[in-house]
């Protein structure tokens, strides 16, 4: 599942492309995803302009001028693809294949010179309208937690989270009410880069821990979309490049190999728990 660093580089390969654009039409062409798209509600964004297009946690918002949102999840597989005037593809997803199955297509939004579809294999993806005044109360971002990469997530902050809490540092972390947008795979690394056993009740991280965590997940992230994101399969955005920070992981995907600590001598292991896979050294994270 595509987390925030990929979500984000989605969000800005969409900008560059649809920002201050108006829709022509929206055709569906599937409409079973998580929740069905109707016409009904979708064909009100004819003739609409994109002002803004913005990310929160893992979501993409799509702004347009007559008080409407597109409010977006791409699931496990989602991805938004591009088809111009001479039929060219230009792809924007993050866990793409060699090709892209048409037969996959569920929604098409017409501009001026191009379409923009979307595309989902296994269906868990989404795409809502919603009005503009009901955005901050919808179901699916009013319990969100604090961005990572914003000044309010601060050592304060995550002590007040998680210094009570008799649940794993790891599913903390993974709680999009605590902390927004982090997923497996950067909870995984930046547990290893904070020497932290993933197992670890919350009320056990010490104050040091706590701050270095603060730092280690910027860091990360930061890291992480400057690299363009994570590809775990053929991703390519939408200027056809693709994602390069998996040749940064420390512990995820890297089970049975020696830990990266010149001086640890430890391996790094493979368990699960809560139903996920957990990636740590068996030595160096205590």
């Amino acid at each position: 599942m595509p987390e925030l660093p990929e979500v984000e580089i989605t969000k800005r390969s969409l900008s560059k492309q649809i920002l201050l654009k108006k829709v022509k039409s929206v055709t569906i062409i599937n409409p079973k995803l998580r929740y069905n798209l109707t016409s009904e509600r979708l064909n009100d964004l004819k003739n609409k302009i994109i002002i803004r297009i913005k990310r929160r946690s893992k979501y993409i918002l799509i702004y347009f001028n007559k008080k409407y949102v597109l409010l977006i999840h791409l699931g496990m597989t989602g991805r938004f693809y591009f088809i111009n005037k001479y039929k060219n593809k230009i792809d924007t997803s993050f866990y793409s294949k060699k090709n892209i199955l048409q037969a996959h297509d569920h929604l098409k939004i017409t501009f001026n010179k191009f379409d923009l579809i979307y595309n989902d294999i296994r269906k868990f993806g989404f795409i809502k309208k919603i009005n503009l005044k009901d955005i901050n109360n919808t179901t699916h971002l009013f319990k969100l937690g604090c961005e990572p990469l914003t000044s309010k997530f601060n050592f304060i902050y995550l002590k007040e989270k998680i210094i009570n809490s008799k649940t794993s540092i790891k599913n903390l972390l993974l709680n999009q009410s605590v902390v927004s947008g982090l997923g497996n795979i950067y909870v995984n690394e930046v547990l290893y880069l904070c020497k932290i056993n993933p197992k670890r009740y919350g009320y056990s991280i010490k104050d040091y821990e706590i701050k270095n965590l603060v730092k280690s997940i910027k860091k990360i992230l930061k890291n992480a979309i400057k690299a363009g994101g994570s590809t775990i399969s053929n991703y390519h955005n939408s200027e056809g490049k693709i994602g390069s920070y998996q040749s940064n992981f420390k512990v995820y995907g890297q089970e049975g190999t020696n830990c990266h600590r010149s001086r640890c001598g430890g391996k790094i292991k493979r368990i699960f728990h809560s139903g996920r896979s957990i990636f740590f050294c068996s030595s160096c994270q205590t």
